[in-house]
């Protein structure tokens, strides 16, 4: 009996949990314009195809190798350098939530809208909050 009693328990309780965080991103995507959920959507499928195998599938990265894109404060401080790594890769020193990264991120070959969609899913994913949209003219004015 008292099994049965803590499972339903359990039970409640995580339905409860699951319903807020069902809420929480409904009110979050209504602040979307149906352009930029498009955007984040595609983003998200480019994302798994060429960056989660560094940056993992919840952009955590791997502290002291590949940085984190999950609250990054390179992301928020360095949107034209961002911009800039995902369309024509990186090189040499970054510091990202304090800590310093040394490692090649290669070029991709991106189309400049497929850079927007990856910057959109990953200013808005995982922690990031940068509602600004990152346009293909914007991507196409940053040179190498």
């Amino acid at each position: 009996m008292k099994k049965l009693l803590m499972t339903c328990l359990l039970v409640v309780v995580l339905s409860c949990k699951n319903n807020s965080e069902e809420k929480t991103t409904a009110i979050s995507q209504q602040e979307f314009t149906p352009e930029m959920k498009e955007s984040i959507s595609r983003g998200a499928q480019l994302y798994n195809n060429f960056c989660a195998s560094c940056h993992l599938s919840s952009g955590e990265g791997i502290q002291g190798v590949f940085p984190p894109l999950q609250n990054s404060d390179w992301l928020v401080e360095k949107r034209k350098e961002s911009i800039h790594a995902v369309k024509f890769g990186l090189r040499g020193p970054i510091e990202v939530n304090g800590v310093e990264y040394d490692n090649l991120m290669p070029q991709l070959g991106l189309s400049d809208r497929e850079v927007a969609d990856v910057m959109n899913y990953i200013n808005n994913a995982w922690g990031n909050n940068v509602r600004e949209p990152v346009t293909e003219e914007e991507v196409a004015a940053i040179k190498k």
